[in-house]
């Protein structure tokens, strides 16, 4: 730790010494403050800026580590490695789901896979302990309700079946991929941009995974409501457009004729723009959709208690 201070006050020194030693004391204290974010947890050299932009995906990542496992395994983080949840309260609702065998090793896999994205992130950047997440049915089965706006009876339960448990999970990884697309442009150091592009690929893989498996069922209905597959996923990229506020960023796994890659396909296995680029996301823009309220300052849906990080507090009422 000798090296980072030393660089620390080096750094000090030669901005004293750039403005003649007039430099006022806030100036000083400006400067301190700037470099002083160099130090995430670890001892990794980041600034304030990579640091926080690291942390605010913990939020996405509990929230799919607890999904995925308890869908999966029937518990939770805190059965996993409880230190991971450095304390956070336990989840709401969490249940194991009624899965085929391949589809629950599919969901095994994401839960350990997101299990490693904690520890990746945690072994770069402090973090924080896990926030008050909902995974209720009730919770997500109302999320289902507002992209269809109807009341569904029975109520949408994503624990019911394998068909339910991949609606319920089209709605969550590909909020976190949008989210390491926009924020790597912001990224201002070699090792946060690795990071972020290993995470990348996984949650982008982990989204077509969820989307091939739904576009193989796209005709087939859902039980009880009368509605196809890709019309649900249809509903539920419009209400993450809707919530989000930033135009079109999401697409279902059928789309109008035009609208496909190249213009040439209505199938959309994979989401993208006119030219087959990932859409980007800011952390308002996320909050918004993950709250269901449409507002980064309104706490809501996953996140009953707001989601955690200073960007996230930073914007919460």
């Amino acid at each position: 730790m000798a090296a980072p201070a030393t660089f620390v006050v080096v750094v000090a020194l030669v901005a004293a010494a750039l403005c003649g030693g007039v430099c006022r004391a806030q100036d000083m204290d400006n400067e301190w403050a700037r470099y002083r974010g160099f130090f995430g947890g670890g001892g990794t050299l980041l600034p304030q800026s990579d640091v926080d932009l690291l942390e605010f995906p913990l939020n996405l990542e509990y929230l799919e580590a607890e999904f995925f496992c308890w869908s999966a395994l029937g518990y939770g983080l805190d059965g996993i490695d409880v230190n991971l949840t450095g304390g956070g309260p336990h989840p709401i609702g969490g249940q194991t789901a009624v899965l085929t065998p391949f589809v629950r090793d599919v969901a095994t896999q994401f839960c350990y896979q997101e299990v490693g994205h904690l520890r990746a992130i945690k072994q770069n950047v402090r973090g924080f302990p896990r926030p008050q997440l909902d995974i209720s049915a009730t919770n997500i089965g109302k999320i289902v309700e507002q992209a269809m706006n109807t009341t569904l009876d029975p109520p949408f339960n994503p624990y019911e079946n394998s068909l339910n448990f991949l609606i319920a999970s089209y709605i969550i990884p590909y909020v976190g991929l949008t989210g390491y697309v926009g924020a790597n442009p912001k990224l201002l150091t070699p090792q946060a941009r690795r990071l972020v592009a290993g995470l990348l690929g996984v949650e982008s893989a982990q989204d077509a995974v969820i989307r091939a498996l739904l576009y193989e069922r796209g005709l087939s209905r859902v039980a009880s409501y009368g509605v196809g597959v890709a019309e649900v996923t249809a509903h539920i990229s419009e209400l993450r457009n809707e919530l989000g506020r930033r135009g079109v960023k999401d697409e279902g796994l059928v789309v109008a004729p035009g609208e496909g890659p190249e213009g040439q396909t209505v199938g959309n296995i994979i989401a993208g723009d006119r030219y087959s680029l990932a859409y980007d996301r800011t952390p308002e823009e996320i909050l918004g959709i993950v709250y269901g309220t449409g507002s980064p300052a309104q706490a809501g849906g996953f996140f009953p208690q707001g989601a955690d990080g200073r960007i996230a507090r930073g914007l919460l009422m």
